[in-house]
């Protein structure tokens, strides 16, 4: 029995490392009030030129996930116990790099009655108290479809909600843990029904065995519940344990599918390989806003 040879990384995937002083300083801070990022747990691949730019992602709830997606480097296992205190210490470090966006996402908590939304919430507000005029975007888990739980985050009106849907259907099952394709729609819709007002986003990993036609399909569906922005990157596997690079997606086909999903409706769209749900982030808040300006403008000519 053959098996296929692993695909070889292309030059494009190259990265420059900038570890000056802005990198250097963002990581005393960072563990000076012991946060954590999503940047350094799942090693994404942008840190150094984020971290350069003093831009970052808070990862709240921990660093240990009860969920173990095939694709993601956070540990997993059992919790440890809540922190009522982090959500200050985000903003105290929030405030100390001066933000002006701020994205917070955590582990998956479903040993949690609210999956942790309560403690976002508590985040958003106190980032706010401290940054009154910083942006604050939300990457959250499903919540095992609690409506209730999303509601709590809803309530605080994050800039951006964001929930990353990140594979086509029919690899969903394979590729996430306990997450379920439709549910993840479902979570987005529900969102746009407690307001319409706040933008909603999600991420596409591209990669791991999908087609051209299985991309295009995740992109309508997600706009059939009015998802705003989308991101697409390249998968990389963090380690040999995780699923395997099917492919390497070349730059020209992630611009081609830039532009099928601006046609769609996406007020904005980034899709490039070392694209992640937090790339540009503060640029998306404000495509964001002037796509909704413009739709009141044709609504009220």
């Amino acid at each position: 029995m053959t098996t296929s040879a692993k695909p070889r990384k292309p030059d494009w995937l190259k990265i420059k490392l900038t570890t000056g002083e802005p990198y250097q300083e963002l990581k005393k801070v960072m563990r000076s009030k012991t946060l954590h990022t999503v940047c350094e747990e799942a090693r994404c691949p942008n840190i150094y030129e984020c971290w350069a730019n003093r831009t970052a992602t808070f990862m709240i709830l921990g660093d240990i996930c009860t969920r173990a997606c095939r694709f993601c480097a956070v540990k997993t296992g059992l919790p440890t116990e809540l922190d009522l205190q982090e959500p200050e210490r985000v903003a105290e470090a929030a405030e100390q790099m001066g933000l002006k966006h701020c994205v917070v996402t955590s582990v998956a908590r479903d040993d949690l009655k609210d999956g942790g939304s309560t403690i976002f919430a508590e985040t958003v507000k106190a980032i706010r108290k401290k940054l009154p005029f910083c942006s604050v975007e939300v990457l959250i888990p499903d919540f095992l479809g609690n409506r209730d739980s999303l509601q709590i985050v809803m309530d605080v009106k994050p800039d951006i909600l964001n929930h990353n849907i990140e594979t086509v259907e029919r690899l969903s099952d394979r590729v996430r843990a306990k997450a379920k394709y439709n549910r993840s729609l479902e979570l987005l819709r529900q969102a746009k029904e407690m307001n319409p007002d706040i933008p909603t986003k999600s991420s596409i990993m591209l990669g791991l065995g999908e087609s051209w036609e299985e991309i295009l399909q995740t992109m309508d569906d997600l706009r059939a519940v009015d998802c705003n922005i989308l991101t697409l990157g390249q998968y990389l596997q963090p380690t040999s344990s995780h699923l395997n690079v099917e492919r390497y997606v070349h730059p020209d086909e992630f611009a081609a599918l830039k532009i099928e999903g601006l046609n769609r409706g996406f007020s904005h769209v980034e899709s490039a390989p070392f694209v992640r749900s937090s790339y540009h982030a503060h640029e998306q808040v404000k495509s964001a806003e002037a796509h909704a300006t413009s739709i009141r403008e044709e609504s009220l000519s």
